[in-house]
């Protein structure tokens, strides 16, 4: 009697330290969503007060010189200006840039390979299982470690240090900043990777890298946004171009992402897996979105000599992205133990994001499908605007998957990794492949080392994302159809899968050689431009 009566009191205790958890939590989130809305509104009314909400094409055009409109822009085609004020601009941020963008191709090479044996282990488990580290969870894991923090992360960062300056017309401020932010990032992965491979992690999607190294990644970050923020408050340009908007507010969200979402021990059971895909959600929302949009709208129209269809709609699509995005992820735990209003108010957001999708599909496709001897001549402008389609495809794709009639089929399925997929690497990494080929010669002054790599590149990740796509897409949709039925034992919808898992290490094989070719590119063009530089101080 004593003893139950003791176990009683206990199980009391239990729920009550358990109770008071839940209110930290709930007042925590409470708390900055107050802070956060607060700071919204204050910059919602600066915008309003300083005229940044001009919806007139003047300022649109903020991102040319006089004689640049109607020509092409690309230094893989031996075309566009160089004027004296870029030139000066350009040599702020050469060495930070390079440094960023030469790291987040090593990482996108190295994470290819971890993934290519991932997609492999997925149908020959047997393979490459002697020991712990090779095993499918940790190559999966390191997989995605490196593509997010190493190659989408650390390049969106290194286009939006080079972008800044030249659309606020003033040097980059601090760049020693930048340069040590990109070191101390790059050692933070590496331990983070090492950690992940030895079997040490935190144990959650896109947070796997220990909480005690995660504070070198919040350092890195914090000194490389420096740079960027000093230069927007001593630009040279009143008004705020539209890719200025996403940058500083990736660069400001992102922070407040992955420190709340690393805070040790405060998060448990279904509270983790709650705030576990609110991070990862907006990870791909709040981050590599607006770094991915706004080099999309510098970069497309700067090729094209062009402004934007409508400047008016490129202002309400960045402002209807911050309003409705930031509980989209909810959506993936429909059916948990969540509660419902807060899946609901997420299905909600998901479909208000055809809002700002429509803006960006409006403005960006209409100025190329109308500037087709552009997309023929370029390059870089064929990645970018691909890219910019595809988002389109995979914000339509998630608002409909966000719907419960479609995410009881597409649920634990393929489907989600084929949708996860096309916009991380159809939309992402397809508008950085063609950011890299236009910013690196201005950034070198030298021309790519071989410019047919560039073409076998571009038909290498378009035809293997193909692959990768489709045959997800199909066999997660068969997937789910048979995990539905009660009638179909469950090893039947894994069995089915293996020939559209087979067609996945294909395309990503062939995706894989397309991030080789790029790398070798890279690597010439930064080893030339070392060699100059060597020959100029021996001059």
């Amino acid at each position: 009697m004593v003893q139950a009566e003791r176990m009683g009191y206990l199980m009391v205790q239990g729920w009550n330290e358990r109770g008071r958890v839940q209110v930290l939590t709930i007042g925590l989130f409470l708390a900055i969503s107050f802070l956060v809305s607060l700071a919204g509104l204050t910059a919602l009314i600066w915008a309003v007060s300083t005229d940044q909400f001009s919806f007139g094409q003047k300022q649109a055009r903020i991102i040319f010189i006089e004689g640049e409109e109607g020509h092409l822009d690309d230094p893989t085609a031996g075309s566009g200006s160089r004027d004296l004020e870029r030139a000066s601009i350009d040599r702020t941020t050469a060495w930070p840039v390079s440094l960023f963008l030469g790291a987040a191709v090593v990482w996108l090479v190295i994470g290819s390979f971890f993934g290519l044996i991932a997609s492999l282990k997925l149908h020959l488990p047997d393979w490459l299982d002697e020991n712990a580290v090779l095993t499918f969870g940790r190559m999966r894991t390191l997989h995605l470690t490196m593509v997010i923090y190493g190659w989408l992360s650390l390049g969106g960062i290194g286009t939006a240090t080079w972008i800044t300056p030249r659309i606020f017309h003033s040097p980059l401020r601090s760049p020693r900043f930048a340069t040590w932010g990109a070191i101390i990032w790059n050692a933070g992965l590496i331990a983070g990777c090492v950690a992940i491979a030895t079997g040490w992690t935190d144990g959650e999607e896109w947070l796997e890298i220990p909480w005690q190294i995660d504070g070198l990644l919040a350092l890195g970050g914090g000194l490389a946004v420096v740079p960027v923020l000093r230069t927007a408050f001593g630009r040279s340009v009143d008004h705020i171009y539209v890719s200025g908007w996403y940058f500083l507010a990736a660069l400001c969200w992102f922070p407040a992402l992955f420190i709340i979402a690393n805070i040790p021990g405060l998060f448990v059971g279904a509270e983790q897996a709650t705030v576990n895909w609110w991070f990862a959600h907006n990870v791909l929302g709040l981050w590599l979105t607006p770094l991915g949009l706004g080099a999309a709208y510098y970069f497309i129209p700067k090729i094209i000599g062009k402004p934007v269809y409508s400047y008016s709609l490129s202002l309400i699509g960045f402002w209807a992205l911050a309003l409705f995005y930031s509980q989209v992820g909810i959506h993936h735990l429909i059916g948990g133990p969540v509660p419902t209003w807060v899946v609901t108010l997420s299905v909600v957001q998901s479909v208000m994001m055809v809002v700002p999708v429509l803006a960006v599909a409006i403005n960006q496709h209409v100025v190329v499908a109308s500037n087709l001897w552009a997309f023929r001549a370029s390059l870089p402008l064929r990645f970018i605007s691909l890219g910019a389609m595809m988002y389109t495809l995979a914000s339509v794709e998630g608002s409909l998957e966000a719907l419960r009639s479609i995410n009881t089929v597409t649920h634990f399925t393929q489907f989600t990794i084929a949708h996860a997929h096309l916009g991380a690497y159809g939309f992402a990494s397809f508008i950085l492949f063609g950011s890299i080929y236009y910013m690196m010669p201005r950034i070198t002054g030298r021309a790519w080392p071989w410019p047919g790599l560039i073409t076998v590149h571009f038909w290498s990740v378009l035809a293997g994302f193909a692959v990768y796509f489709v045959a997800l897409t199909i066999g997660g949709l068969l997937q789910g159809e048979a995990m539905l039925d009660a009638g179909r034992p469950f090893a039947q919808s894994v069995i089915l899968l293996k020939p559209y898992l087979e067609a996945r290490s294909i395309g990503g094989a062939v995706m894989t050689l397309g991030h080789i070719l790029l790398a070798v590119n890279v690597a010439g063009i930064l080893a030339r431009s070392a060699a100059d530089a060597r020959k100029g101080e021996t001059a």
